[in-house]
């Protein structure tokens, strides 16, 4: 089975020992001299629109990449524990 560097954009990076969403994949790196992909790289999320700086990037390397479906990634790495958003109070 074989998947272009574009198709990998458009799929869901999720963590399998917690379930978390860490999004889709925004870049990938590679070894130029080697010709093999090194990592995935998903960018780090805007803090207050912008305001506040981004959230670090999450990189994660080939070697922790489990499967690659349809639609998803699943990856064996330690995701961040808390991912999705709490839900905020309406006052």
């Amino acid at each position: 089975m074989s998947c272009c560097i574009a198709e990998l954009r458009n799929k869901e990076v999720i963590c399998k020992s917690n379930g978390a969403r860490l999004g889709n994949v925004d870049d990938v790196e590679i070894d130029i001299a080697n010709g093999k992909l090194v990592s995935i790289v998903i960018y780090g999320k805007s803090r207050m629109m912008g305001f506040f700086g981004k959230c670090e990037d999450i990189v994660i390397p080939w070697c922790d990449i489990d499967i690659i479906g349809e639609d998803t990634i699943l990856v064996n790495c330690n995701c961040p524990q808390q991912i999705n958003h709490q839900p905020r109070n309406r006052w």
